[in-house]
């Protein structure tokens, strides 16, 4: 039998269901993963809310991101066989696919191979962050080597990812916390500045930090009110990406006025995940950083799949720096 996590209601936590359900032959295009860890992610956390882009259809299973090793593959996926290990990357609908269980259908084109001498925790940990750090800060081209950078509630982890790419790129990644005690562990990931945002003010600091300039670009999940705060610490000509809506309040387009050259717009992973040809380009751009050294993803804790509960109550908390991981043991 296979275990598999569903919910049959929005709510917290506490309505996530560990069941027991037989093996699933996949289809066509499809291939079935034995899962060794899962990466969590807040849009998960948000869709067992229903406070998702999109709504879950009841039962539901839920999950982006999952490493393991190909169970069983369906007509026509050549590119993957049986014993090869495997990530999972988010391209596709929770309401169709999730990655919460111990061996999970997947289409084959969200199925990408992984190093053999990458733990599966850390595969778990990579292709939501850092192919959402990719499509903001390389695939557009707008940041180079010596621009600043402000990324916001940067202990997450698209945060980290999105100080490590910056640095990869050359460019100078100012991460912002409302927690003191998270400043050093954000300076030991790379962050050249941290501003603790109970303490001061943002405009001030980057003021201070670029020497008047301004950051070239911002990446910022929190969205509602604070983009306009966030808006007076970008240079003319700059951009601010909102990537999140972690304020539920509504998010004003920053004054015309005050900032007329400030480009200001939403983004998802999903522009980079849907799209075959610039997936390409991300998983060339993730895997050889892997490679290289400079794709490393902080993990913060793990979890037993037992405890999954337990695991997005922990998210809700808010204190991780970094990933957290679900092992499934087998």
């Amino acid at each position: 039998m296979a275990k598999i996590v569903q919910f049959e209601t929005a709510g917290g936590p506490e309505v996530l269901e560990l069941r027991e359900t037989d093996p699933r032959s996949p289809g066509p295009g499809e291939l079935r993963v034995r899962v060794d860890a899962i990466g969590l992610n807040r849009a998960e956390v948000m869709y067992r809310e229903d406070a998702y882009f999109y709504s879950p259809t009841f039962p539901s299973g839920l999950g982006y991101e999952a490493a393991g090793v190909v169970e069983a593959v369906g007509d026509g996926v050549s590119r993957l066989a049986v014993g090869d290990p495997v990530s999972v990357l988010p391209t596709f609908l929770q309401t169709e696919y999730g990655t919460y269980g111990d061996s999970v259908l997947m289409p084959a084109d969200a199925v990408v191979a992984r190093p053999a001498d990458l733990a599966p925790e850390k595969a778990a940990a990579v292709w939501m962050a850092y192919l959402t750090a990719y499509g903001a800060l390389v695939e557009p081209g707008r940041v180079r080597p010596r621009d600043h950078v402000l990324i916001t509630a940067a202990s997450g982890s698209v945060g980290l990812a999105a100080i490590q790419t910056s640095l990869r790129i050359g460019a100078v990644p100012i991460a912002t916390t409302r927690s003191a005690g998270k400043k050093a562990r954000l300076l030991e990931a790379g962050a050249a500045h941290v501003i603790v945002t109970d303490e001061e003010d943002v405009p001030d600091r980057v003021e201070e930090i670029t020497g008047g300039e301004g950051v070239a670009t911002a990446l910022d999940p929190v969205a509602g009110p604070g983009v306009d705060t966030l808006a007076e610490a970008i240079s003319p000509g700059g951009e601010l990406l909102v990537y999140g809506a972690l304020d539920p309040r509504p998010t004003p387009l920053p004054n015309a006025q005050s900032f007329p050259a400030l480009s200001t717009r939403t983004y998802a992973v999903f522009e980079i995940t849907t799209d075959p040809a610039r997936l390409a380009r991300g998983v060339a751009y993730v895997d050889s950083g892997l490679a290289g050294g400079m794709v490393d993803p902080v993990i913060d804790t793990t979890f037993d799949l037992a405890d999954i509960a337990d695991a997005h109550r922990y998210m809700e908390g808010n204190s991780q720096i970094g990933k957290i991981v679900v092992t499934v043991p087998h």
